[in-house]
């Protein structure tokens, strides 16, 4: 494996949410804290920057082209690059304590997105789908299902290479759950512990001053075409690669103490890329 090379020379202040569009050949990721959308042209080198009016979780591509945007209060849909933000679906959650954060698409097309709970003291972070498909069964008007609950950080978000397993982190307690998924029914079932990371060490600091002393916590999340999953750890300058059977099965050093999500690119899809935190 080749080393790590800078896509931009801009800094992210929260990067998120990458992921590869094939039609355009281009990275998109989010900014959280800037609230902007982004997308470079890595063989080019040029990046552009969308700012938006909340804070972008995650983003989607749409089959008919746009984006599928998560912001602080609700799911919305940009159908060009900079347009109109129509809204797919609101939730009832406070915007005040809590926003979308990970997310993605499944791959029948519907859009699943976690929640974070930002005062982090309960588990009130959800994860939803988002159906709006034509053959949805409800003439493609957005249909939103809860999906699962009880986490404090919803991350991790991916989907079996078979299509028949959910992962989903809770970054706060350094877990990833899985459970057997039916995509057709969209039905999931058996829940359990995927992998449990150890607990952040008393007296650990983030500045990296010993660094061997703590591997990270799970974030960002995606699954290879052999099943394993892969996990950015937040604070552990590092992605954990866990095997279709949980166990951990390698680790990858990365030049950022705080790594938030991989994803694979390129026109062959061997090209890793990988979000941060800018100060980190």
């Amino acid at each position: 494996m080749s080393g790590w090379q800078t896509v931009i020379g801009e800094r992210s202040e929260l990067g998120e949410s990458p992921f590869w569009h094939p039609h355009e050949n281009q990275l998109y990721w989010v900014d959280i804290r800037a609230r902007q959308v982004v997308r470079a042209n890595v063989f080019m080198g040029t990046t552009e920057r969308w700012d938006l009016p909340a804070e972008p979780g995650c983003i989607a591509p749409a089959k008919s082209g746009g984006l599928v945007i998560a912001l602080r209060d609700g799911i919305y849909r940009a159908r060009t690059w900079g347009g109109t933000l129509a809204p797919l679906a609101r939730f009832n959650h406070d915007p005040d304590t809590t926003r979308f954060n990970d997310g993605k698409c499944d791959p029948l097309g519907r859009f699943w997105a976690g929640t974070i709970y930002e005062p982090r003291d309960a588990r009130r972070a959800d994860l939803y789908c988002l159906d709006c498909r034509p053959d949805n069964g409800n003439g493609g008007k957005a249909q939103v299902s809860l999906k699962a609950h009880n986490a404090v950080i919803g991350n991790g978000l991916a989907f079996g290479a078979d299509a028949r397993t959910v992962y989903w982190a809770d970054t706060t307690h350094h877990v990833v759950q899985a459970w057997d998924w039916d995509a057709a029914a969209n039905v999931m079932k058996r829940h359990r512990v995927f992998h449990q990371f150890p607990a952040k060490p008393g007296g650990w600091r983030w500045d990296g001053s010993d660094p061997g002393a703590y591997r990270g916590r799970p974030d960002g999340a995606a699954v290879d075409a052999e099943g394993n999953y892969w996990v950015a750890m937040m604070e552990g300058a590092r992605i954990a690669k866990l095997s279709p059977a949980g166990e951990e099965i390698g680790s990858i050093d990365v030049p950022a103490l705080r790594p938030t999500m991989p994803c694979f690119g390129g026109d062959d899809l061997q090209t890793l890329y990988l979000t941060s935190i800018g100060h980190g």
